[in-house]
């Protein structure tokens, strides 16, 4: 077997046993993902590389930052976050946080979504070490993406007030390797309709919670309707227009009660040009002129309250931006737009770095049982990874 590819199964190998640990570790949301941040930490120090550790304010979450190379020259991050969706569902046929291989898929929790781009990284490390880079790699580990990119901006913010930040982001997000250069930004919010409660035999007495609730809920799918009828429209994403719906609802405590307290959950997701803080306002002021009123004429204490639960922010078309243009020869074939959320807006926005998407895995695969990531898929990834360390590195 020639030396080139013992040295390509080394590395896939190596990014396989790197996965396995890093699915064994449960950083679903909801528990602290410090065990696996030490864990890359440890692994960054057998290298010579000292991590930079950012902690949540409970001190329960973690990122991770980490630079390889020159700190006086513009580089590339290498971004992904570390923390999984729930492996509650049925229909696993293998346990979720144990990394089983068949039939050329890896499957377990966070084998696509993200933990694969991760493997790749930390299999490359010991290559990027040992050659003489040019530009520096930055490797960012965030926590929290999946409910709401909630770890990200402490890492924009600190690659921002570096002297030299770098000039481009490559977020691992499942993609099949190719290039993604647009994302949707999302606004979550939670809405809370207060109304009056009663035997409902005295129905037009009381104020329904949730009659009112259903109103804005019915203006929200009605202006949906108009987004996707009139734009704006980006036909190079996968839904090129924004979206708006309720997702969760609930109210009542009684079938003979009417009810008094009705919530509901909706998002907004945006296009890059599309202002959802605007669309969110248009919202708010329509039912506070058309809903609110007809409640308070039979009770002044009655009222619709509003909850932002997260936001993050769309990520624009970055193929014009001197880091991309650094990096194009090298980018995999293009693929679009997506409309699912990634931590490419915030950068961008926050950290004023140009972003794109390319890491392996496909979506379609994220959040459902039996999750998986194809061998093939890792391979493509560390070719990729491959071609940047060569592209930045001085020549032998």
């Amino acid at each position: 077997m020639p030396e080139a590819e013992k040295s390509t199964m080394s590395l896939l190998e190596n990014a396989k046993k790197h996965l396995k640990d890093l699915v064994a570790f449960d950083t679903t949301s909801r528990y602290t993902n410090r065990p696996l941040i030490d864990h890359m930490a440890a692994f960054l120090r057998g290298y010579g590389i000292e991590p930079v550790i950012l902690l949540d304010e409970t001190g329960e979450k973690a990122n991770l930052i980490a630079r390889i190379g020159p700190a006086d020259r513009p580089g590339v991050a290498l971004s992904g976050h570390t923390d999984v969706v729930p492996a509650l569902e049925k229909g696993w046929t293998s346990p979720p946080f144990d990394l089983t291989e068949r039939d050329g898929k890896l499957y377990g929790r966070g084998s696509c979504d993200m933990k694969g781009f991760a493997a790749c990284v930390m299999a490359m490390v010991p290559q990027l070490v040992a050659v003489k880079l040019e530009r520096p790699v930055w490797l960012c580990f965030s926590h929290d993406e999946e409910v709401g990119c909630l770890g990200a901006p402490a890492i924009a913010e600190w690659l921002a007030a570096l002297d030299v930040p770098p000039m481009l982001a490559i977020i691992g997000e499942p993609t099949d390797m190719k290039l993604v250069t647009g994302q949707k930004g999302k606004i979550a919010m939670r809405c809370h309709v207060h109304g009056t409660s009663g035997h409902s035999s005295f129905a037009p007495d009381h104020v329904n919670a949730i009659d009112h609730a259903a109103r804005i809920i019915a203006m929200i799918a009605e202006r949906a309707e108009e987004i996707a009828e009139n734009g704006p429209f980006d036909h190079d994403f996968t839904v090129p227009h924004s979206t708006m719906l309720a997702t969760m609802i609930s109210g009542g405590v009684a079938t003979n009660v009417t009810p008094d307290l009705c919530s509901f959950t909706f998002e907004i997701r945006s296009l890059p040009t599309h202002d959802a803080r605007a669309e969110l306002e248009f919202l708010k002021t329509r039912a506070n002129s058309e809903i609110l009123p007809k409640m308070q004429e039979k009770c002044a204490d009655t009222g619709i309250e509003w909850e932002e639960i997260f936001a993050y922010p769309a990520m624009g078309d970055n193929t014009a931006s001197e880091g991309f243009a650094f990096f194009r020869d090298i980018m995999p074939e293009w693929s679009g737009k997506v409309s699912y959320g990634s931590e490419g807006g915030v950068f961008e926005t926050i950290g004023g770095i140009p972003s794109v998407i390319v890491g392996p895995g496909s979506i379609r695969q994220a959040h459902k049982p039996d999750e998986f990531v194809e061998v093939e898929q890792l391979s493509l990834c560390l070719a990729f990874l491959g071609k940047l360390a060569a592209k930045i590195s001085e020549p032998a």
